[in-house]
């Protein structure tokens, strides 16, 4: 007897970032017999999907905007799309896909949803008015989103997670505490601190609200009193966030004489490895990768005490928390690690156990593979 495998659907806005941060859970759901569809905008990086056992399916999400009109165009097709593969359970990735890709399932007919609103994203970080207005008008959509019938909820951080319960946005019961995106920790093996000058990195998109101007702020400020310090910048623009770096910030970027810009690249390990401190002033995350994979390296972290940040970061144990927005005190907090290279030492080793104990992607792909299977056990 031919046993029909479940169908697993991922909806997510971007083909990099389900590369970066769930294809892993993908690949182990196929290896346990899953029938795995990924509905995002197909790229490059999509092209990758189908060796690996996936099948893709192309629909254009826009990540800006909230225009109504278009929003219910896109509800229509993500419906069709979904009524034409019948997926067993659906996985929404990031606010938009939750919203959009929890009223089409619906719609559609499937019951088991699993919803992920990863980083909060734009709405939640910025003063600005336009994002002000939207907040209550989001906060109304998730909560809707989240809370219908035996939906599941991923959520990465303790912060978020008490968030949503305290705000009724969804009952306790129904939310998975999962860690970020996991870390393969022999790819990202302890490496103890190089010779030579210390180097800070960090490992981010070119976006505002990762706090890139605190970080370029602070390199000058910390060189001014020693410029042996190396700081190095790894990550591209992204013209889809709003908060993007313009033109000409970039091009004072290039220009600077405190921070050295890489650029995107992929062999993060070894960049981690040749670096003394790793640092990410963001704003507010969901649970930041780049930590985690610093972490894993034994590095001493430099970050906000924000929701997502603090979350990898327990201060004067593996790092240092410090308020966001603030290049004073980032400079001071980096500059208290130049000066401390046994301080350096005995954080990245505590780096090192808490990704072990709490990020590894054998711990996330197990704890993903339980909110799936929960759905054939109540």
């Amino acid at each position: 007897m031919n046993v029909v495998p479940i169908h697993l659907v991922y909806v997510i806005t971007e083909d990099w970032f389900f590369a970066s941060h769930f294809l892993d859970r993908a690949k182990a759901a196929v290896k346990n017999g899953y029938r795995v569809t990924v509905v995002t905008r197909c790229r490059e990086t999509a092209r990758e999907f189908q060796g690996l056992g996936l099948t893709t399916i192309n629909i254009e999400f826009s990540r800006r905007g909230l225009n109504p009109f278009t929003e219910f165009a896109k509800i229509w097709q993500l419906r069709s799309i979904l009524k034409k593969i019948k997926p067993d359970i659906v996985h929404n990735i990031a606010l938009k896909p939750v919203v959009l890709g929890s009223l089409a399932a619906q719609l559609a007919g499937v019951r088991n949803i699993v919803n992920a609103p990863v980083g909060m994203g734009y709405v939640f970080t910025s003063q600005e008015n336009k994002a002000r207005i939207l907040r209550p008008i989001v906060n109304a959509l998730i909560r809707y989103s989240l809370s219908r019938g035996k939906r599941r909820v991923i959520i990465e951080n303790h912060d978020d997670l008490n968030n949503l319960v305290a705000g009724g946005f969804a009952k306790f019961d129904s939310i998975a505490l999962i860690k970020g995106a996991g870390v393969d920790t022999k790819k990202f093996d302890y490496r103890p601190e190089p010779d030579g000058q210390v180097r800070v990195i960090m490992v981010s998109r070119l976006l505002r609200d990762k706090g890139v101007q605190e970080f370029i702020d602070a390199a000058q400020l910390v060189r001014a009193l020693d410029n042996s310090v190396r700081f190095v910048l790894v990550g591209d623009v992204d013209d889809g966030n709003p908060t993007s770096l313009s033109v000409n910030e970039i091009a004072d970027l290039r220009n600077s004489s405190n921070v050295t810009w890489l650029g995107e690249r992929t062999d993060i390990a070894e960049l981690l490895a040749e670096s003394h401190i790793a640092c990410l002033p963001s704003y507010r995350e969901g649970l930041p990768k780049s930590l985690i994979e610093a972490a894993s390296v034994g590095r001493p972290i430099v970050t906000t005490d924000v929701p997502g940040c603090r979350e990898v970061v327990t201060h004067m144990v593996n790092g240092l928390l410090i308020k966001p927005r603030n290049s004073n005190e980032l400079a001071a907090a980096i500059s208290k690690l130049v000066n401390d290279p046994n301080l350096r030492r005995t954080m990245g080793t505590e780096s090192r156990k808490k990704a072990e104990a709490e990020f590894s992607n054998e711990i996330v792909i197990r704890q993903t593979n339980s909110v799936y299977d929960s759905f054939y056990k109540s």
